[in-house]
């Protein structure tokens, strides 16, 4: 039997493994700036948030109809929820511990959710 210690761990270890595969997937699909920080330090609302942009409304449905696909058919594993559209400039996909943000250009400026959550740890930047 797990310890509750021993459970943790585990959602920890499978949290940073989603959070991995989704930059997988950002990266080929050619999303820029990709930012994976760690959230636990700061909040306890999630573990990771996973931010990119893209460059068009067809490629942030493309990503996200992609992450929702194949983080299904890998993992098991659908959002909990998929918010915002396109044409809006920022979608937020809500996996519970991994929280991710697919935004256009000018959103991910104007939002600067980097800044806003400056003290949460940088795991990967990929430019």
């Amino acid at each position: 039997m797990q310890t509750t210690e021993q459970a943790i761990s585990v959602a920890v270890h499978d949290a940073l493994a989603l959070a991995h595969r989704i930059l997988e997937i950002f990266e080929e699909k050619q999303a820029q700036d990709i930012v994976l920080l760690d959230m636990r330090p700061v909040t306890i609302v999630t573990d990771y948030f996973l931010i990119g942009t893209t460059t068009s409304e067809r490629q942030s449905r493309a990503v996200v109809d992609e992450i929702v696909a194949r983080v299904k058919a890998e993992m098991g594993v659908l959002p909990l929820s998929v918010q915002g559209v396109p044409e809006g400039g920022w979608i937020i996909m809500d996996y519970g511990d991994v929280v991710v943000h697919v935004f256009a250009p000018e959103k991910r400026a104007y939002y600067d959710l980097e800044g806003l959550w400056a003290d949460a740890p940088v795991v990967v930047k990929v430019p």
